[in-house]
């Protein structure tokens, strides 16, 4: 039962997707919305960190550095996305990581003979171009490529995080990490740019995706840390299911029917990519195979 945090967890992500959107029809900046998606778990965890006299300091620099470099890169990319495409359409494009991890495995990972993998990539392939085909207008294939751009870094994230897991990492300070060099991301391109925010509706929105990116975070770690991983993994695409009820609700977007087929093959050649991973580890776990080795696992955890 501990999986449902997941659940909890997908809706906090699709709120914040929808505050993002907010924000940004407000005049917000992306720097600010970055500096305020990651500021709360800064704080949280730092403190939390500082009175249970824990240790900052990294087990390895290197698979930080590049750990927050693709983790990042995918946050601006996915929120730059969510303030230009309709919600639903912004975070189907940002979940697509597990596809671009599939496609990997299948190309580099020894996995070319394996027809659930290729099949899992050539449905993923079809659904994002059900999702955008009927969904992007002229001016919004540069946000798309972003989209697609955040799902790219999300999955190289995602290995680096299993990376740090195998070496003993804890996830609180892998986050700590991540939420810090985002905000130091933020700071700059505010620095760069100036403080754009003054209506209060952005300020609003701006602390609501934060708080709401926190508890999504926390919920998270709780149902990947005591629930089964593989119903864990499966559940977070609930998000796109509750993207696209919020942008019905709020936006009044109506999805052609092309675009929910789309959706709907995204989800299910990502649940296919799951299940084809855990079963592999499952079955190597232990025998020092090149999908080990590389620290491939279950785990297909939305690392903004």
């Amino acid at each position: 039962m501990q999986s449902l945090w997941m659940l909890l967890a997908c809706a906090m992500f699709a709120v914040m997707g929808a505050l993002v959107k907010v924000a940004a029809d407000a005049d917000a900046s992306l720097p600010e919305i970055v500096l305020f998606r990651s500021l709360p778990s800064v704080l949280l965890l730092f403190f939390w960190a500082r009175a249970t006299r824990r240790t900052i300091r990294p087990s390895s620099w290197r698979l930080h550095l590049w750990r927050n470099l693709s983790g990042i890169l995918s946050m601006w990319l996915g929120f730059f996305a969510l303030s230009h495409l309709a919600l639903p359409t912004a975070i189907s494009l940002n979940y697509t990581a597990p596809l671009f991890i599939a496609g990997w495995m299948l190309f580099f990972g020894g996995a070319q003979r394996d027809p659930v993998r290729v099949l899992a990539v050539l449905a993923g392939f079809l659904g994002v171009l059900g999702v955008l085909r009927p969904s992007i207008a002229q001016d919004q294939w540069f946000a798309a490529l972003m989209g697609l751009g955040a799902g790219g870094f999300a999955a190289i994230a995602m290995m680096q995080i299993r990376q740090l897991g195998r070496i003993g990492e804890p996830e609180w300070r892998t986050v700590l990490l991540f939420s810090l060099g985002a905000c130091c991301s933020g700071a700059a391109g505010i620095a760069l740019q100036g403080w754009r925010t003054g209506e209060p509706l952005a300020f609003l929105a701006l602390t609501g995706l934060g708080l709401a990116g926190l508890v999504g975070q926390l919920a998270m770690t709780r149902a990947f840390g005591l629930g089964s991983t593989l119903l864990t993994a499966a559940l977070q695409y609930m998000t796109i299911i509750f993207a696209a009820l919020i942008g019905v609700l709020f936006w009044g977007d109506r999805p052609a029917p092309l675009a929910w087929a789309g959706m709907a093959l995204i989800i299910g050649s990502g649940l296919l990519s799951v299940w084809r991973t855990h079963t592999e580890a499952r079955a190597l776990r232990g025998s020092g195979s090149p999908m080990q080795s590389q620290g491939i696992s279950t785990k297909e955890v939305n690392p903004s």
